[in-house]
């Protein structure tokens, strides 16, 4: 989720999202010493991942190093990084493994195509949604809400001290990948853009507009947990249709859809440390990022600790990760 008009933004990088992070950032992880009996190939060796600011990526990167650091007694530094700035760790040397890409040709093109100091390496398994989203209460009351050429009709609704006299139309990081400016100048929307500066101030202002019905329409995005609490309600955009976001200041149809993949160094995929393998392999579904994100985020469950729960339930699926390695993982 980045600036640029392509998150594929929350999606990002956010203190508050950076937090839920707990133990798990901004610092290496080794548990060599509880490694699995068996030994991988190779050494796996010292590498640094990043962590960008929303939980959904917080939950990937628990798992993925947890993994790493407990069966394949890799060393994991953790970098507590926005989406761009993750990029341009391939080229320092700084990063090797964005686990959760919200598409950027750009960078991909830069650092991928150009530079050749990164890869693509493959789908993560999460699908993601970017769009603007209403609390069901609003739909509910209002259902032609969810037609955008409704909303300049409501937008005395969303009005309040800090809208200017316009709707209040709320986004979260501004390092998200975001085209609300433009869509509200471009489809001459009543609004004015607010940027609440995380994913968590997000959640909040979703779920005191549910419980006091407020209105409320805002940026948002999956997968994330809160969903399962609070079914918000997508509004609808110009269709997107390819190349429609190509100029940012120009936007005026809805997001893509993103099939979120990862980005690793060259580096690391070409050292033959068993966590390349680990990264190639690694794969799964929203809901089992948001079970983990939900523990992290709503249960305040280390990473590491919501980690250790969501693998010790799922070895089959983690063993697949490790084919190739000679470990097997086991319940710890």
């Amino acid at each position: 989720m980045s600036k640029v008009s392509k998150r594929g933004a929350i999606f990002m990088a956010v203190a508050t999202a950076a937090a839920l992070t707990l133990s798990a950032c901004g610092g290496s992880v080794n548990n060599a010493a509880s490694a699995s009996s068996s030994t991988a190939a190779k050494d796996c060796g010292s590498w640094s991942a990043a962590l960008n600011p929303w939980v959904g990526y917080t939950a990937d990167a628990a798992v993925v190093d947890y993994v790493a650091t407990t069966y394949l007694g890799c060393t994991i530094n953790e970098k507590n990084l926005d989406e761009q700035t993750s990029w341009q760790g391939f080229e320092s040397g700084t990063v090797d493994v964005i686990y959760e890409n919200w598409g950027h040709p750009d960078l991909a093109k830069k650092y991928i195509t150009d530079s050749k100091v990164a890869q693509d390496v493959g789908s993560n398994g999460n699908q993601g949604v970017i769009g603007y989203f209403v609390p069901p209460w609003l739909a509910a009351a209002h259902p032609d809400i969810t037609d955008y050429k409704n909303l300049n009709k409501y937008a005395s609704l969303f009005v309040d001290a800090e809208s200017k006299g316009k709707g209040d139309w709320i986004e979260g990081d501004p390092s998200y990948v975001t085209n609300g400016k433009a869509l509200v100048k471009n489809l001459n929307l009543n609004f004015n853009v607010r940027f609440l500066g995380s994913e968590q101030a997000l959640i909040e202002a979703f779920k005191t507009a549910e419980t006091n019905k407020k209105a409320v329409i805002g940026y948002f995005y999956e997968p994330q947990w809160f969903l399962s609490e609070v079914p918000l309600v997508k509004v609808n955009f110009p269709a997107y249709t390819d190349g429609c976001d190509a100029d940012p200041a120009k936007v005026a149809c809805d997001y893509p859809p993103y099939p979120l993949n990862k980005v690793a160094s060259v580096k690391l995929m070409t050292s033959g440390s068993p966590f390349a393998s680990l990264v190639q392999n690694f794969k799964w579904t929203n809901d089992d990022q948001n079970a983990v994100a939900k523990d992290i985020a709503e249960t305040k469950m280390a990473p590491a600790d919501a980690a250790k729960k969501w693998v010790n339930a799922n070895l089959d699926a983690v063993n697949q990760w490790l084919a190739g390695t000679g470990v097997t993982a086991t319940a710890k």
